[in-house]
């Protein structure tokens, strides 16, 4: 026993002075190579000379974009052209670099140059140019998505959406609005494109514009296509409207087209100001073209159903998208944070205050859908009733803020997610939203109704009329303007609601707003809607989770009854009640279930596996709707009315 000891203390101790690792095996260990870039910083100076760009996509059925560039470079510097990566609008390096294909660069005298790609910054090309060269001539082809697997698609038989930063590259080392160019697009024939840009003249299918600056030019893509339509909507706007059929355009009554105008002299009222001396609605009735909402200064991508028209009064939850974007011209391109403007396509954005360029935007774009009668207000109330129960339940408050999910568009990519309603999403927009109602109803408190947001719009949006530039701002000219037309601590409001977790339920606004948030068994106007359009079932507020028309559980809430059950995302509800599942059905059982002495019996599908699920549940269908506190006009009201006399 003691030898035996004497054996394990001296062989512990002769373990203690050998090394770690055993003399005859060795592990080299590198140094990191540092990470040195060579493209240079923007810089705001002209480029010698201007661009010249052309774009041909004439050719629909293969939909490719075919380009030939000529790009001016400085003879005294290494070549580096980018193609563009952080864009605007969609918040995030977004650029559509894996389809630029077939890239070559030649001399002024044809010679082919070789080229290399960045191998860090990789939409940065290096190419070899003879010294003194000045003038570099590329061509490649943008290969666009032909099923949606591949992406957005932007190209149909019938139209197509041209976004100019995919078909074109730019020098390194210059502020975009410092780069001059003159460029040209070659449609099929017989169709009509409109873009934000002057001067346009049409030679065949070939249409030059004017030189612009490579800024406004990004900012102002195309729509094309066969079926078009056009109306002037007053204070130099204009709704550009395509379709898969002429039928669908066929559809636009007077008096629709008479709420659009009514949108945009509600804007102007609004802000005060126009911040553009041309505006073009791009809208496209498709079921093909790939859908998209997205802002520009002078213009805006829309995409809605090809019964826009033809459905017109069932179709309300559809038209609050044109007066987000057209608030967008004001909020988000006139007026910009400072860190999310950048001199170039390559410096990140910091998105920190999307709070105010999309949540405020959310919040105009309801209350402009109701005062100019494109939406109703009950459609705007349901709206904000649906997101005021979401917010109340969603349990991702506790530990993440409103303004850490502005983060989300360069991290997430806008990509579903598992568990969505803990992982939390793009929040500032919706609940974002809600805080500005909050704002707003505040301002109307402390004023005793005198004051109002239309009051900050008027003063942080409005000022320059006929600008068209960007100004930016920071967090504390936010609270300034806000302290100028009502003082109180702005600052503290701001903080507590935006960026801190674990907050009370958003429904200041609304309370404030003389109404509060019920619950019924049937829906909203807006949800009842959206669930006749897609014939869905909603039944976040009951079991905690959303089905498709066949079943399948699109989403669930975290924590809730059906995700304690084991209900997930892609889970299949065969069978409601032993009876094969229909929406008809789900909604029976909880109607059944009501009074707590029957639980809601699944048979659930995941992974070619069944199991049969009892839930507990009483409480029936439950939806939610905003109520007024009495049967007077409430601040709420006053906030969704017209202003035009």
């Amino acid at each position: 026993m003691i030898k035996n000891l004497m054996k394990l203390a001296f062989g512990g101790a002769i373990f203690a002075l050998l090394p770690s690792t055993p003399l005859s095996a060795q592990k080299t260990a590198p140094t990191a190579a540092p990470i040195a870039s060579s493209i240079p910083d923007p810089v705001d100076q002209w480029l010698p000379a201007r661009m010249i760009l052309e774009v041909d996509a004439a050719d629909i059925d293969r939909a490719i974009f075919r380009v030939k560039q000529t790009i001016p470079v400085d003879p005294k510097k290494p070549v580096i052209l980018l193609y563009p990566e952080w864009l605007p609008g969609k918040h995030a390096p977004r650029g559509a670099i894996s389809e630029l294909t077939g890239l070559i660069f030649r001399t002024q005298n044809g010679a082919l140059l070789k080229w290399r790609r960045d191998p860090v910054d990789v939409y940065a090309f290096h190419v070899d140019a003879p010294k003194g060269t000045d003038v570099i001539h590329a061509e490649f082809q943008f290969l666009t998505p032909l099923r949606t697997a591949e992406g957005r698609r932007v190209v149909t038989p019938e139209m197509m959406n041209i976004q100019w930063e995919q078909v074109s590259l730019y020098p390194a080392g210059y502020y975009t609005r410092a780069i001059k160019l003159i460029p040209s697009v070659t449609l099929p024939a017989g169709w009509t494109g409109v873009a934000a840009l002057d001067g346009g003249r049409q030679t065949g299918n070939k249409i030059t514009y004017a030189e612009t600056d490579y800024e406004t030019f990004i900012d102002s893509p195309m729509f094309a296509g066969k079926h078009f339509k056009k109306w002037d909507l007053g204070n130099q706007v204009t709704l550009n409207i395509w379709a898969d059929e002429g039928k669908y355009l066929e559809a636009a009554k007077p008096e629709y087209i008479a709420a659009h105008k009514a949108l945009v002299d509600e804007a102007v009222i609004l802000f005060g100001s126009k911040h553009f001396d041309r505006y073009e609605f791009l809208l496209a009735l498709t079921e093909e073209l790939g859908g998209i909402g997205l802002e520009h200064h002078r213009s805006s991508e829309n995409t809605r159903s090809v019964k826009y028209f033809s459905d017109w009064d069932k179709g309300g939850n559809e038209r609050g998208l044109l007066p987000h974007e057209l608030v967008h011209s004001w909020n988000g391109k006139f007026r910009r944070s400072n860190v999310t403007w950048t001199p170039d396509y390559r410096t990140p954005m910091q998105d920190n205050l999307l709070w105010v360029y999309e949540g405020q935007t959310s919040f105009w774009d309801h209350v402009l859908g109701a005062r100019s009668g494109l939406q109703s207000k009950e459609m705007v109330l349901g709206e904000l009733a649906r997101s005021a129960a979401f917010y109340s339940v969603q349990p991702g408050r506790q530990w993440r803020s409103v303004e850490d999910t502005t983060h989300d568009p360069i991290f997430a990519a806008r990509k579903p997610k598992p568990n969505a309603s803990w992982a939390r999403g793009e929040d500032y927009y919706n609940e974002g939203a809600l805080i500005w109602l909050d704002t707003d109803m505040t301002i109307r408190q402390l004023s005793g109704g005198k004051k109002s947001l239309d009051d900050f719009a008027r003063a942080f949006f409005g000022i320059k009329n006929g600008d068209w530039g960007t100004v930016t701002y920071d967090f504390d000219e936010i609270v300034r303007a806000l302290n100028n037309v009502q003082p109180y601590d702005w600052a503290g409001f701001l903080d507590i609601r935006l960026r801190r977790p674990g907050q009370p339920a958003p429904l200041g606004g609304i309370e404030k707003g003389g109404y509060r948030l019920i619950f019924k068994d049937m829906p909203n106007i807006f949800d009842k809607e959206r669930g006749t359009e897609d014939g869905g079932l909603d039944l976040t507020h009951s079991l905690g989770m959303t089905i498709n028309k066949t079943g399948k559980v699109t989403a669930t809430l975290w924590d809730s009854l059906a995700f304690q059950n084991g209900i997930v995302n892609d889970a299949q509800i065969v069978a409601v009640n032993d009876v094969a599942y229909s929406k008809e059905k789900m909604e029976d059982a909880l109607r059944l279930a009501k009074d707590g002495k029957r639980p809601v019996r699944l048979l659930v599908e995941r992974d070619k596996r069944y199991r049969t699920v009892e839930i507990p549940y009483a409480g029936g269908l439950r939806y939610p709707h905003l109520e007024p506190v009495s049967k007077e006009i409430q601040p709420l009201d006053r906030l969704l009315m017209a202003r035009r006399r």
